[in-house]
């Protein structure tokens, strides 16, 4: 029970510095591309990488990677968020800029759990 409630705990944490973020992006970026949940989600993304490696090669046991991956990582990135602003696109028939945000928004965090794997085995 208490795994449970630290991974909360983390994802917690991880939305609040999702929300910080997220303000913060959105106080100076006044457009209609949702600039905010990209970068927050290619940040995840990065990290997740990184993440991921260090469990790969041991540098990290599974509860560390739990409590940051499923916890922090998980209240911090936000797919479902990006899914809305995609559907809110369209609707306002910006389909070209919701396609563009689509393809980017699947390709680029792929790209970054690469790039993130590859900075965490670095040395190796």
């Amino acid at each position: 029970m208490g795994e449970f409630l630290l991974v909360c705990v983390c994802g917690g944490l991880g939305a609040v510095a999702r929300f910080v973020l997220n303000t913060s992006i959105q106080r100076w970026w006044n457009r209609i591309f949702p600039l905010s949940t990209f970068i927050i989600n290619i940040a995840a993304a990065f990290f997740a990488g990184i993440a991921a490696a260090a469990y790969h090669y041991q540098t990290v046991n599974y509860f560390t990677y739990l409590l940051f991956v499923a916890g922090f990582l998980g209240g911090f990135s936000t797919f479902s968020t990006a899914i809305n602003e995609m559907v809110s696109l369209a609707k306002t028939r910006r389909i070209a800029m919701a396609l563009g945000y689509f393809v980017i928004t699947v390709v680029v965090p792929f790209l970054m759990v690469v790039l993130g794997w590859w900075v965490g085995a670095m040395g190796r």
